[in-house]
């Protein structure tokens, strides 16, 4: 059966999507620690991040760079938080989190719930400020 994941990646559920490439898709996380939160996955379903191979590891880490980079020229930060949990859906994926101190990255606190508009406009400024 195909994780949440995988059903964002082939339009099954909708998302605001950042960017795509042919290994990796980066989209809004609906329930954000904070304003800009981004979750980038491989496109191939795999359950643990460290199962990943290394070659797709560089491909995920690279992609990955890219969308802190749009990441921070939307939102000013002191920077862009990484952090791999993978608790909540079966599919490998990173957090992208703009930050101030360690507390921005506190996922046990009540996450955001930010409206579907809000979101899409994050999400084509995050790109548009990638493509710069």
């Amino acid at each position: 059966m195909s994780s949440l994941f995988t059903k964002i990646i082939q339009g099954e559920i909708p998302c605001h999507k950042v960017l795509e490439s042919d290994t990796c898709f980066a989209f809004m996380d609906i329930r954000p620690v904070q304003n800009g939160h981004v979750l980038v996955v491989p496109k191939v379903e795999i359950d643990r991040f460290f199962d990943l191979s290394a070659g797709q590891l560089a491909d995920i880490m690279a992609f990955t760079q890219q969308v802190a980079v749009g990441i921070k020229r939307v939102f000013p930060c002191d920077r862009v938080g990484m952090s791999v949990i993978g608790l909540e859906v079966p599919h490998a994926h990173i957090h992208l989190v703009p930050i101030n101190s360690l507390d921005d990255m506190n996922f046990s606190r009540p996450k955001g719930n930010g409206s579907s508009e809000h979101l899409k406009q994050v999400a084509i400024q995050i790109s548009e400020a990638i493509k710069v």
